[in-house]
């Protein structure tokens, strides 16, 4: 907006719908090849931005007159006539809070200001009224405003810091501060009279510096709501050789498991740190969980983090669904529909509906395909009585049906308790062949002491419906634990079910940390596992406010298809296989790691390793190097450079190479080092030394023979 004539590099992208579905199909980019475009404009021409001006013939070529001439362009200041500004004249007091309630937007106010000599209908009167109510402006009295009065540079610079405190600026600025800012001059007594020059660019100035503490303030604030998505630094949480909490550098709740593949993606609540007005971590209110967290492994002790699924439009920009605000406890499943594998992820609106999202990839991206919730209070027939309308889980039958399970909560009764032992506020539903519709109504499932958290499984021709009971009432005097993971089987994805028993007790009984229990159970190469959330990571960190943890261990079933009660622990599971060091391995595919962190890289959104400072590692379990290595190879973006050992088995473990990476001005660049005394599967640790923090940014490695 500064009236100065700037010059610009352009970069341009064309977005195409080829067939005219309504979504992009392919992308142009017009860059710059060169990367010198900014002082070589023969790739793309000049081109100028250029501020409105008028000119008047007694300005001078000076900054204040610029901004003179670019704001009566803009009618906010006006001339003596169409030539003629006068900028080293007075400005009265009227004059000048004319200009300030244009240029800070003040709104008008029809309410008196009490001042005897600011007369009705005169000019001014508009202004006085809306700067008096603002709190912008004083008298020079209590009944006197001082119409016709040169206004000083003192007087001027209060009514600016006020105008800038009702503007949100919550600085209490002074005199001196705004000489320190360059919105007063330093040169000028605050007893002088101001010019009509110098208040249209103190004016400026103070709007400028307002609107950049502004934009700050909101960046801020968005990244304060956006903290649980940075590193969370709970690395020992998960020692080496255990393999629970899944993933540390973010907290993931509410998982749900699917294979596609050879891979299981796990879909998890996007928790995030929430902190109150003293900047202070609050409980877990859930109320800003607009994303879901994606994580996918082919071993179960390797994940690769996928990044974040944008999907509360009325609270994240990015959100896919529009209509929502949060994303709660998805669930997730593929199907072949026409010849084309597609996936579906279902969410809960916090309790006020279950919603759809599709896609053609397993970690998106993601589309809105009915523009509303799927399940609907009200709405979708035989809900009646379902008290929180979410935590949903998925069954495609294997005869190509699919049904959806969802519900929960407490109802009231007529006594004012409530009903823990039969709540009956859960329900099954078919879905349509398209995965994104119901059909036919809902059924009841009476889960005694049912709280939330549905779970549906088929093992062995019959199917497991499985949930977290709750905490309130006698639950028949014992017969049902509290917050534990009941089950319940039938001959019939739609029921009746018959209660069997509890397979995992709540998380307090192993890790001394209790709170909700939610899980989901699959079957993954020829075993079943149940994965499940725990405040571990929180409990390390020393926060005991709801913030959960992904973890996974092994079931197992006896004879009559009954499942054996699960021990949770941080050992986890046994490796589901090897890594293959040979392939290209996306760098934020992690066993264990320390003090690194992930983000989405901007050249194609896959996430990468950041945040990585001298001594800083990360680890991938159970590489399987056969009859050796050759070398070894990493793309790597770096601002200060530095270098990546490789060691065997530990952080301090057997030096096998070492790769130097250089600056690269954020690029990303192959590095590459000859690896030596390598055999057999290991431990792969990548130990990051360098001076200062930020050394590097990695997106990939590999090994070769």
């Amino acid at each position: 907006l500064f009236p100065y004539t700037t010059l610009f590099r352009s970069e341009i992208q064309i977005n195409d719908d080829g067939n005219g579905d309504g979504e992009r199909s392919s992308i142009a980019k017009f860059n710059d090849p060169t990367d010198l475009s900014y002082c070589n404009t023969s790739l793309y021409g000049e081109l100028t931005f250029m501020a409105p001006k008028h000119t008047f013939s007694d300005l001078t070529d000076t900054e204040e007159a610029d901004i003179v001439s670019y704001l009566a362009a803009k009618g906010i200041v006006n001339g003596y006539d169409e030539n003629t500004f006068a900028p080293g004249g007075t400005i009265t007091r009227e004059e000048f809070l004319k200009l300030l309630v244009r240029m800070f937007g003040i709104e008008a106010a029809e309410s008196g200001n009490g001042f005897a000599d600011v007369k009705s209908g005169a000019w001014y009167e508009r202004d006085v009224n809306a700067a008096y109510a603002a709190g912008i402006v004083r008298g020079m009295s209590d009944t006197e405003f001082g119409i016709g009065r040169p206004v000083t540079i003192g007087e001027a610079a209060e009514m600016i810091c006020r105008a800038m405190e009702h503007s949100g600026v919550t600085e209490e600025y002074t005199f001196s501060e705004l000489v320190t800012l360059g919105i007063v001059s330093g040169q000028r007594d605050g007893g002088e009279s101001a010019t009509r020059g110098e208040s249209a660019a103190m004016l400026y100035k103070a709007k400028l510096c307002t609107d950049e503490y502004m934009a700050e303030k909101k960046r801020e604030e968005e990244k304060m709501q956006n903290y649980g998505k940075e590193l969370i630094n709970a690395a020992g949480v998960k020692e080496i050789g255990n393999n629970n909490p899944v993933y540390t550098q973010r907290f993931g709740a509410d998982p749900y498991a699917m294979e596609y593949n050879g891979r299981v993606y796990l879909y998890m609540t996007g928790d995030s740190l929430m902190y109150d007005e003293n900047n202070e971590i609050k409980d877990n209110d859930y109320s800003n969980v607009n994303t879901v967290s994606v994580i996918s492994s082919s071993d179960l002790v390797n994940w690769t983090d996928h990044g974040q699924i944008d999907i509360g439009g009325r609270s994240n920009p990015d959100g896919a669904a529009e209509w929502a605000t949060n994303s709660w406890a998805p669930a997730a499943a593929h199907k072949t529909i026409d010849g084309k594998e597609k996936f579906f992820l279902y969410f809960a609106d916090n309790g006020s509906g279950i919603g759809v999202l599709e896609s053609d990839s397993p970690t998106g991206p993601f589309r809105d395909p009915i523009g509303g919730a799927l399940i609907e209070p009200g709405v979708t027939p035989g809900t009646d009585g379902v008290v929180w309308y979410f935590d949903p889980a998925v069954l495609i039958d294997d005869d190509g049906q699919a049904y959806l399970y969802f519900g929960g909560g407490l109802p009231t009764k007529e006594d004012g308790a409530v009903e823990a032992d039969h709540p009956k506020t859960v329900r099954v539903i078919k879905l349509g062949d398209d995965m994104v519709s119901t059909a036919g109504e809902a059924v009841t499932i009476d889960a005694p002491a049912v709280f939330e958290d549905s779970g549906i499984h088929k093992y062995n021709g019959r199917y497991y419906y499985s949930y977290c009971t709750n905490f309130e009432g006698s639950h028949e005097d014992g017969k049902y634990p509290y917050g534990a993971i009941a089950y319940m089987t039938s001959d019939s994805p739609m029921g009746p079910f018959e209660y069997e028993g509890t397979i995992l007790s709540n998380m307090a009984d192993f890790f001394g940390i209790g709170g909700n229990n939610h899980h989901a159970i699959f079957e993954f190469k020829d075993k079943w596992y149940i994965t499940y959330h725990a405040q571990t990571a929180g409990k390390y960190l020393g926060i005991d406010k709801g913030y959960r943890s992904t973890h996974i261990n092994e079931i197992s079933y006896d004879s009559d298809g009954a499942i054996l009660p699960v021990k949770a622990d941080f050992k986890g599971v046994e490796p589901a296989g090897t890594l293959d060091p040979y392939e290209k391995v996306n760098a934020a595919t992690i066993a264990w790691l320390s003090g690194i962190s992930t983000r989405p890289n901007e050249s194609d959104g896959s996430m990468q390793l950041t945040a990585v400072d001298g001594g800083d590692w990360a680890a991938v379990g159970n590489a399987a190097f056969g009859e050796g290595a050759s070398s070894f190879k990493v793309n790597a973006a770096a601002a200060n450079g530095g270098r990546i050992e490789l060691r065997l088995d530990s952080p301090d473990g057997e030096l096998i190479g070492t790769a130097d990476i250089t600056g690269t001005d954020g690029t990303y660049k192959e590095f590459s080092c000859k690896v030596e005394n390598v055999s057999g599967t290991h431990n792969l640790f990548l130990v990051f030394e360098g001076d200062g923090s930020d050394l590097f940014d990695i997106a990939s490695w590999q090994f070769e023979k």
